[in-house]
């Protein structure tokens, strides 16, 4: 199993890429919901502002 993780000398290399890779599909999953909550609000904030 060390071996394995050990990646025949290659493991810092490999494993983060691996980290890299997983942090920019996080990313690039939840990136889009944060942006659409924004929106919401930047509208309801511009539509109160529009009614006073």
């Amino acid at each position: 199993m060390s071996e394995f993780l050990a990646m025949g000398g290659y493991a810092f290399y490999i494993w983060s890429a691996f980290g890299l890779t997983a942090l920019v599909i996080i990313i690039a999953i939840f990136e889009p919901f944060i942006h659409h909550q924004n929106a919401l609000k930047q509208a309801d904030d511009f539509h109160s502002d529009e009614s006073n």
